[in-house]
């Protein structure tokens, strides 16, 4: 089955992961989102790890607008995240992959269409891939909080229910 007759949801899952990555190899190495980017679509991706199934191929244009997105957005993408987190932990404290699963759901949740669900499912997926132990419920409780906040009625609007320019 080719990439472009792959079904797309597994597509998008592929593209999570990879942006997932993809995020945190910019925020280890303090690296530009082009050419990560890159690394990743034309050759990271395409190399078959060693007794690991084959993986989906991800949709590039779904995996571009998370990690150009997230990236650009990193501040606001903080400010929601870092109320959402419980008292004993801010931001700069969490693993750094915790940081970029909760950015990706995070910048999925406020500027892109998808359902609530969905992104948390996914990200919860992510978080299942890497990590053994609390993380996912953190990820799960952190991006169930993000989503009432911003997707709440009337989040995101002025006080005359049109959507905020940030002007």
């Amino acid at each position: 089955m080719a990439a472009a007759d792959k079904p797309p949801g597994r597509r998008r899952s592929a593209a999570r992961l990879a942006a997932v990555q993809a995020l945190y190899e910019m925020d280890v190495a303090g690296a530009a989102a082009d050419p990560v980017l890159g690394e990743f679509i034309g050759q990271r991706w395409k190399r078959p790890v060693e007794d690991e199934p084959p993986l989906s191929d991800p949709d590039e244009a779904f995996l571009a607008g998370l990690v150009r997105g997230a990236a650009s957005r990193t501040g606001e993408l903080d400010a929601l995240i870092e109320p959402a987190l419980s008292r004993e932990w801010s931001l700069e404290r969490l693993e750094v992959l915790l940081r970029s699963i909760l950015r990706a759901g995070t910048f999925e949740l406020v500027a892109l269409d998808t359902p609530t669900k969905v992104v948390i499912t996914e990200y919860l997926d992510v978080a299942h891939a890497f990590f053994g132990g609390n993380e996912s419920a953190l990820v799960n409780a952190v991006l169930d909080r993000v989503a009432a906040a911003a997707r709440a009625p009337g989040a995101g609007e002025d006080s005359d229910g049109r959507p905020a320019t940030g002007e």
